[in-house]
């Protein structure tokens, strides 16, 4: 069981920054991908950034270049830095953790992000 607890959402003007944390509570395996999601006004959920153990990371076309994804030497925190941030990144931002061996995907409670123009 792990439990991720989402932190560093808010109101920032455009092209501004956040940082966002998300601290994993729980044993935490090399195999899990740990990442960001996102869900905008009347949109799906979206992916943004993942992290693996090898610290391979994968970045959405619409922030590739302004965010910056990575976790501490534990792996028990993840951190997406948001740069440049557009009025279009407003959302809320999921932590995700998704552990292979069972199929099965952990998420944080959200974090709202609002870009004002």
């Amino acid at each position: 069981q792990v439990r991720l607890v989402e932190s560093g959402g808010g109101l920032v003007q455009a092209g501004g920054s956040l940082r966002l944390s998300c601290a994993a509570h729980g044993i935490i395996f090399n195999s899990d991908v740990m990442g960001w999601f996102r869900q905008g006004p009347g949109n799906q959920r979206e992916l943004v950034a993942t992290v693996t153990s090898g610290d391979s990371t994968y970045y959405a076309d619409a922030v590739k270049g302004r965010f910056t994804i990575s976790t501490n030497s534990a792996r028990n925190t993840v951190y997406l830095q948001m740069n440049s941030l557009k009025p279009e990144d407003t959302a809320v931002y999921y932590c995700n953790l998704r552990r292979p061996t069972n199929s099965y995907d952990y998420w944080g409670q959200g974090t709202q992000v609002t870009v004002s123009s």
